[in-house]
């Protein structure tokens, strides 16, 4: 395995999110340490040599607080302290100290829009109308007829309103009937919360992935949400069959109010050199939010929404369409690309990718305006596992199943090596079953195979940091011709010519006028033929310098 070299110090840069690659872990899954079949946060100082060797700039860690894991982890009990099944503070600092001896700053999932209802919080909330943290969770009196105060739903699946007999009155919750919403309105919610960020920023952690941004503060009046036309409707955050693609979420989340509260977040963060991307879960609005989100230098860094995590393969057409939209909806704010994460499918499997495309997708991604997520597996193209119903863990999935089969086919175990069925994973019992057609796939087989996937991911991304144009360049804008996007990149004096045939159709293709040195040879780009022109191959790219 090819390791990276210690660096005794990260470069002081507080613009270090602006192009940055992260890898996203999901500790569960990610490496066990101590033979209990769940992943763990000494598996993850185990594995950070490997993460530093793909050249990544910083790691996402998926949450790992106390929690009674009834949406594993996203339900937290207890903000300030790690869950016995990861492991302990101690191995928290340790991995901020290892992955900052290796140049790689750490990030981590911080869930504010709600809790787990064994939160101390919202125990004491919940015992009666008259205490101290009566308001700290969105409760509301019911209709006169009994029914829940408004239509909200739930993404996963109903009411978004639960009764609760000891304060005979609902509470809110987006998700879970174990996840109630925290009260935005109330000042204290948000110093706890803002508290929260100090705790862990003190430890040396450099940034958070914040879930659900856009979750955060709902309608003070508790107004219905509209219907939404049947041909606005898709499922890029819900399933299909989820009826709660068919309202337009105008009062349950989006609310212009939540720009206060990331204001204070952003000067909590500010002294620390920190970042943030927020996950924009919005079907219509994504783009339009992740603009509002990421204005100017008082809000959020980064925010990402779902446009290339939805269902169907991108095609030339609707990559322009998304970029379009960004330079228009979000032009003074900085977009985050992802392709895969725990909440869906694996794109190889998703967009249905042979080997080629996979390699063009990746390529392509680290030449795109913005930041970079990378998900665990991706870059041994792993596909999505298919998991029996009996084994699967994800309430959502079971809610939905079979139509639905929830997030479990992403989220089983890492595959290290392939001489045992559980990859290298862990010695004990996995907490989801490795899928057998991921072991040929494992990290091990694909260091000593010099044309593996895992290799292309490390050239894409080592072209990415040595071409400065590709991670904060300006770019002008992206065109289509019939299956090839292009689009130049620019920063100060560098100018890179970027195309993709993001099709299996070949395509021939003209180099912009001006003299051009082909690069990106490692990457299998183009060379143009005799007659000067390009031809792009099936899911061939062409990249190229403007020579001075």
């Amino acid at each position: 395995m090819t390791l990276a070299e210690p660096a005794p110090k990260l470069a002081e840069n507080k613009d270090w999110w602006r192009g940055a690659v992260i890898y996203q872990i999901y500790p569960r899954s990610y490496q066990d340490s101590n033979g209990d079949g769940i992943g763990d946060l000494a598996g993850i100082v185990e594995r950070l040599p490997y993460i530093a060797s793909l050249g990544v700039d910083a790691i996402w860690i998926s949450p790992f607080f106390m929690s009674p894991m009834k949406d594993f982890g996203y339900d937290v009990s207890d903000y300030c302290d790690v869950d016995p099944m990861f492991g302990t503070l101690a191995d928290f600092d340790a991995v901020v100290d290892t992955a900052h001896r290796l140049g790689v700053r750490v990030m981590i999932d911080l869930v504010l829009s709600h809790t787990s209802d064994e939160h101390p919080w919202f125990k004491e909330s919940r015992a009666n109308r008259d205490n101290a943290k009566q308001d700290w969770y969105v409760w509301a009196d019911p209709k006169p007829d009994g029914t829940p105060p408004n239509n909200w739903l739930s993404i996963f699946g109903g009411s978004a309103w639960q009764w609760d007999a000891r304060r005979e009155q609902y509470y809110l919750h987006n998700f879970l009937v174990s996840q109630p919403d925290l009260n935005f309105h109330n000042m204290d919610v948000q110093e706890a919360l803002l508290d929260v960020a100090r705790f862990w920023l003190n430890r040396g952690c450099d940034g958070f992935r914040l879930d659900t941004i856009n979750f955060y503060t709902h309608d003070a009046e508790l107004r219905d949400n509209p219907p939404l036309p049947p041909e606005k409707r898709n499922a890029t955050i819900a399933p299909s069959v989820n009826p709660y693609n068919h309202q337009e979420h105008l009062y349950s989340k989006n609310r212009p109010e939540n720009l206060t509260f990331l204001r204070k977040l952003r000067a909590v963060m500010e002294p620390f050199g920190a970042a943030a991307v927020g996950e924009v879960g919005d079907a219509q609005r994504g783009l339009e939010i992740m603009g509002e989100y990421t204005a100017g230098d008082d809000l959020m860094q980064m925010c990402y929404a779902f446009e290339f995590l939805a269902k169907d393969q991108p095609t030339a057409r609707r990559i322009v369409d998304v970029m379009k939209r960004v330079d228009d909806e979000a032009s003074d704010g900085w977009a985050c690309w992802a392709f895969s994460n725990h909440d869906v499918q694996r794109h190889a499997s998703r967009w249905d990718l042979p080997p080629a495309a996979q390699r063009m997708f990746a390529t392509l991604i680290m030449c795109l305006r913005g930041s970079v997520c990378l998900y665990q597996g991706e870059e041994l193209g792993l596909p999505e596992a298919d998991v029996a119903f009996e084994d699967l863990q994800d309430p959502y999935g079971i809610e939905f199943w079979p139509e639905f089969k929830g997030r479990d086919g992403c989220r089983t175990p890492m595959v290290w090596q392939s001489d045992n069925q559980n990859g290298g994973f862990t010695e004990g019992r996995p907490w989801l079953p490795v899928a057998s057609e991921h072991l040929s796939l494992s990290v091990a087989n694909q260091e000593d195979e010099p044309g593996a996937l895992l290799h292309h991911y490390r050239r894409a991304i080592a072209f990415r940091h040595n071409n400065p144009a590709l991670s904060i360049g300006e770019h002008d804008g992206l065109r289509a011709s019939d299956d090839v996007i292009y689009f130049t990149r620019t920063l100060g004096d560098d100018v890179i010519f970027c195309a993709f045939n993001v099709s299996e159709t070949p395509s021939d293709f003209d180099l912009p006028k001006g003299k051009w040195t082909m690069i990106g040879e490692e990457l299998g780009s183009a060379h143009p033929s005799l007659d000067g022109r390009l031809h792009l191959g099936p899911w061939q790219v062409c990249l190229a310098k403007k020579n001075a």
